[in-house]
């Protein structure tokens, strides 16, 4: 049996839209998107970085703040959902009563790669968020065992891969000493 696409084509219609689940949603092309629960090594990955990202934000005083998968991003073609926003004090002070759904560029997002989402997190939200401004974007990706940072230069990426023992670069966290493998191994 096959399930017939919802169609959404306003922001307020995403808002409003109730299922009586508890699915989370996606907008793809002005049709709701399935995004099935990661896995327990998704979510330890997400967990691990969340402490990481604190942390470093505490150690040096940044104006920032790590949030898990419930703050969405409008891009210039969809509402994304991603595993990890950093965001501005600001933009935590402009959806503190209201939906949380940034308008604007985070300074960096990150999406780990399940088997449902390598299309999706290499090409399609890589051209979204570069169009946007996202100044970081990272690409986790367990089943191929990398990590993948993306930072933006003029209107596109400049992408650099990180496997094994190396240290992660981030502009964002400049002082953050974290390896591919120990952010994999989680």
């Amino acid at each position: 049996m096959t399930k017939t696409p919802i169609k959404i084509s306003t922001l307020e219609e995403y808002i409003n839209f109730d299922d009586g689940t508890d699915k989370r949603y996606e907008i793809e092309d002005e049709v709701l998107v399935e995004m099935p629960p990661g896995t327990g090594k998704h979510e330890a990955i997400i967990t691990l970085l969340l402490v990481r990202f604190f942390l470093e934000i505490q150690k040096m005083g940044l104006p920032l703040q790590p949030r898990p998968n419930g703050t969405e991003v409008l891009t210039n073609k969809q509402l994304r959902r991603p595993d990890i926003c950093v965001i501005t004090n600001e933009q935590a002070k402009s959806i503190e009563t209201t939906s949380a759904i940034l308008k604007t560029a985070p300074p960096l997002l990150v999406e780990v790669v399940s088997p449902e989402s390598i299309d999706r997190d290499y090409n399609q939200k890589t051209s979204e968020y570069a169009a946007i401004g996202v100044v970081e974007y990272w690409i986790i990706d367990p089943l191929e065992n990398k990590v993948t940072v993306c930072l933006l230069n003029q209107s596109s990426y400049k992408q650099t891969l990180f496997i094994g023992e190396e240290r992660i670069v981030s502009l964002t966290f400049p002082e953050l000493t974290l390896t591919a493998q120990q952010l994999l191994s989680a």
